[in-house]
């Protein structure tokens, strides 16, 4: 008998051992499936942090979003070209203030529509079919919305004071009213989510100093 109990006892004590071995391995194969499934949500969640820092303009654009960075490119030059002759000429302090403005506002962005036109792999300048140098550098592209032309900038070069002031109030209504239309374009016919809220800050803000200058105008 105490063979026999001896031997039912071993078995036992092996199916008990298997049974364990069982349970481990499933709990193994649980284990796996779990990170498996923890692993694809940090990939997931990784994935859709990544478009966010950088490649919301370079990831997906068409040829109106191309269009835009590369005329909005000189139209701030020009504007920025004006700012800087406030400087010297404008008498009115309020004009001298926004010309400021214009200038911090917009240098930063010609390098933001710069980086895009690089990482979308096209030119930062429009091919026009016309040497720019040919007509007064941006003074010379009178055809694109709002552009002064090369005598436009001559004049107001020549101005002073408060004739300056008011040239200069005057053509920036048109230089800005001329942006905000091309931004416009953008918000409709664009696809690059960056350059759509570019736009949409660029009638915002210009249609804002649009009316700050007319009221200018309105007082001198």
């Amino acid at each position: 008998m105490s063979s026999i109990n001896r031997t039912l006892r071993r078995r036992i004590a092996l199916a008990g051992v298997v049974a364990a071995g069982s349970l481990l391995l499933a709990a193994c194969g649980n284990d796996d499936g779990m990170d498996g499934m923890d692993h694809g949500s940090d990939s997931t969640a990784a994935a859709s942090e990544e478009p966010g820092k950088d490649a919301g303009a370079s990831a997906d654009f068409n040829d109106a979003d191309v269009a835009f960075a590369q005329g909005m490119i000189p139209h701030h030059q020009q504007a920025i070209e004006m700012s800087e002759l406030a400087e010297t000429r404008a008498s009115d302090a309020e004009i001298k203030k926004l010309a400021g403005q214009i200038k911090k506002a917009q240098g930063p962005e010609i390098k933001t529509l710069q980086g895009w036109l690089k990482s979308w792999g096209k030119p930062t300048e429009a091919d026009s079919g016309m040497d720019h140098s040919e007509h007064g550098g941006m003074g010379g592209m009178g055809g694109m919305d709002g552009m002064m032309s090369e005598q436009d900038m001559k004049d107001l070069a020549a101005a002073k004071g408060a004739k300056f002031d008011r040239a200069f109030a005057e053509m920036m209504i048109e230089h800005h009213n001329g942006a905000i239309t091309m931004a416009e374009d953008e918000k409709k016919n664009g696809r690059s989510a960056d350059a759509k809220k570019m736009a949409d800050a660029i009638i915002k803000g210009q249609s804002a100093e649009v009316d700050q200058f007319e009221k200018i105008l309105d007082r001198i």
